[in-house]
């Protein structure tokens, strides 16, 4: 798997890719946003969101929209939580607060090439329809009445289509969690409903006839506006 290390502190992007490389990853880097973006491709971006040209979150946001299988590590000194839902709403798929052990930082690595490999490996589901919506759970794409395909992030694409392939039932936030961020319920809950907040203004922005019912104390459940199914 090739790594993309987005770091312009010389001693810090020395250190990871030396860790990654002894972990038998192929590593390339870049100190700023302008060589990021124009980076050959790589399985997995850890990107430092203090780089001296760009804002890193718009460089994520421009990854996520240009590299959309591309998975992104933001690495960062920014440990206010309204950081890391900024991150996260980006399409962040981890968030890494500096400080930060190699070894957690090889673990997260790992876990997201792990789940790279698994969708890779997997057949793609079928398209699924809900109240005039058409989503490609495998393309992570999501169309409203045949229309453009709607400006998601890969979570929220993620979110909408395992509540669109579970429509009209209630999905537990736990699976939520697990399903769409491979991680433990616990401490999640306001990322969770940033996300649920987002896709929402984004549906109702473009006119989509469904709607997302918070269903107290257990998650969410996705229908048809006019509840026809």
């Amino acid at each position: 798997m090739r790594i993309l290390v987005v770091e312009d502190d010389a001693r810090v992007a020395r250190g990871l890719v030396r860790a990654l490389r002894h972990a038998g990853h192929e590593v390339a880097t870049a100190r700023t946003g302008a060589e990021a973006l124009a980076a050959g491709a790589a399985d997995v971006v850890l990107l430092d969101l203090g780089l001296p040209d760009v804002d890193g979150v718009e460089v994520l946001r421009r990854l996520r929209r240009e590299r959309p299988a591309t998975a992104v590590i933001a690495v960062t000194a920014r440990a206010e939580e309204a950081d890391r839902v900024l991150g996260l709403r980006a399409g962040a798929d981890d968030y890494v607060v500096k400080p930060f052990g190699t070894a957690e930082l090889l673990a997260r690595v790992d876990a997201v090439l792990r789940r790279t490999r698994e969708v890779r490996s997997e057949p793609g589901p079928a398209l699924l329809h809900v109240g005039g919506l058409t989503l490609d759970p495998a393309a992570r794409e999501v169309r409203v009445g045949g229309g453009d395909v709607l400006d998601l992030t890969r979570k929220e694409a993620d979110l909408l289509c395992l509540l669109a392939a579970r429509a009209g039932t209630t999905v537990r936030r736990d699976l939520i969690v697990d399903q769409v961020w491979h991680a433990s319920a616990v401490g999640q809950s306001r990322t969770v409903d940033t996300h649920v907040a987002s896709v929402r203004a984004k549906l109702a922005a473009a006119g989509a006839a469904v709607v997302i019912t918070t269903v107290r104390g257990t998650g969410y459940r996705l229908e048809p506006a006019d509840g026809t199914g």
